[in-house]
């Protein structure tokens, strides 16, 4: 069961990796076109279109990421205070109870819009430059698949808590920079050599 949890973390942080390398396309977007408009007086007709559909691969993908890293948002007042095997208890029902109906939803009803984009090989309206987005609402369905599949992981992690009282350890990715300097800061107090 722990090899299939961590390969499908893998697989959620590759997706995330992949994906995220969309903010330097975004940024760079975004820099040629405030040049050309502000510098040369020559706006283009692609760059908003580029910009959304950028940031919107990078939002959808990025779910299954953030709950392979566990770093989605969580309103923990209470739950950091809960037992581990109450935590997962409680991961468990709300897993079952909202999050894969919601999933199963987006993967359902966003197959149809993609279906549907593709069948009328769907164009922006936003923009003069009619950029095809029937490529961009393919990934409606994909990250709803994607997020069922870290779901199971997520309820397989669950059950493993509620049996054993311990959560499984995650696979390590990056963290955020005060993450990272509490963690240097500890171990700079673990290994310093006692005052004389």
């Amino acid at each position: 069961m722990v090899g299939l949890i961590h390969s499908i973390e893998s697989l959620s942080i590759w997706v995330g990796r992949a994906f995220g390398w969309c903010i330097l396309i975004l940024t760079f977007s975004v820099s040629y076109e405030v040049f050309v408009r502000y510098v040369l007086n020559a706006p283009t007709v692609w760059a908003f279109d580029m910009m959304v559909q950028m940031y919107g691969a990078l939002f959808l993908m990025a779910g299954p990421y953030a709950l392979a890293q566990d770093s989605h948002v969580r309103g923990d007042v209470l739950y950091r205070l809960f037992p581990i095997r109450v935590q997962a208890t409680l991961d468990f029902v709300l897993y079952v109870i909202f999050f894969f109906p919601g999933m199963l939803a987006l993967f359902w009803f966003g197959a149809e819009i993609a279906a549907d984009s593709w069948r009328y090989k769907e164009v922006s309206w936003n923009s003069p430059a009619r950029i095809q987005i029937y490529y961009f609402k393919t990934l409606i369905p994909l990250a709803g698949g994607l997020l069922i599949i870290q779901g199971i992981a997520e309820i397989l992690r669950c059950w493993m808590a509620m049996r054993h009282g311990t959560w499984l350890e995650r696979l390590d990715d990056v963290k955020e920079t005060e993450a990272k300097g509490k963690l240097l800061e500890d171990d700079e107090l673990l290994t310093e050599e006692p005052q004389r």
